[in-house]
């Protein structure tokens, strides 16, 4: 009986390291490029690894921030500014900076996101996620409580319910790419008379 329950853990063991040597010759044979979707497996591993990696004192942390107007447009304007070239302002995920990241950045008004706890959310927000795009907002070795980072589990709390009009406003809080400052220097100059406007705008367009 020993000996039968020896062989099928031994067998057990080896199918464990097939699996394993098979699925990671199957990554590199895709090569490391990360415009690729990670697979179930990796997501699965990463955020079973993202959990555990979370204290638990600071899983069952509670918002101190009472919801309000004031706060919500704090946050919605520091997401805009902040976190929306990555996550866009409606936190798909769906920008050019998201798309080149490997893992993506996840959709968060679904419910992967929507089923983190408060301290969860606010635990990443500060730390960051390793071997991810996410970096850490929170100051290095900072003990106090960031204001700034419960807003935003506020807004991120928001997100399956925001309205095409708040979307619309957070696109004008959006920062400027360097094409579109660019684009403006060019004009600036255009208008002291000291070169030629850009020419995707024509004069016709000054105010």
């Amino acid at each position: 009986m020993k000996r039968f329950r020896l062989k099928h853990l031994i067998l057990l063991w080896v199918l464990i390291i097939a699996g394993g040597g098979l699925y990671g010759w199957s990554v590199l044979r895709g090569g490391f490029s990360a415009r690729t979707e990670p697979s179930a497996v990796e997501t699965l591993i990463a955020r079973r690894m993202r959990g555990l990696a979370i204290p638990r004192q600071a899983r069952d942390a509670r918002n101190p921030v009472p919801a309000s107007p004031e706060v919500m447009a704090r946050a919605t304007a520091h997401f805009a500014d902040h976190c929306a070239i990555c996550h866009g302002n409606d936190g798909r995920g769906k920008t050019l900076i998201g798309k080149g990241l490997y893992p993506k950045p996840p959709d968060m008004a679904e419910s992967p996101t929507q089923a983190l706890t408060d301290g969860e959310l606010y635990y990443i927000i500060e730390n960051g996620i390793r071997l991810t795009g996410m970096p850490a907002f929170g100051e290095e070795g900072g003990s106090e409580q960031s204001t700034e980072s419960w807003d935003l589990v506020h807004f991120i709390r928001h997100l399956p319910s925001i309205s095409d009009e708040e979307l619309a406003e957070m696109k004008k809080m959006n920062p400027e790419s360097p094409a579109e400052l660019d684009r403006e220097e060019k004009m600036r100059k255009f208008l002291q008379g000291d070169d030629i406007p850009p020419a995707d705008v024509s004069p016709e367009h000054h105010h």
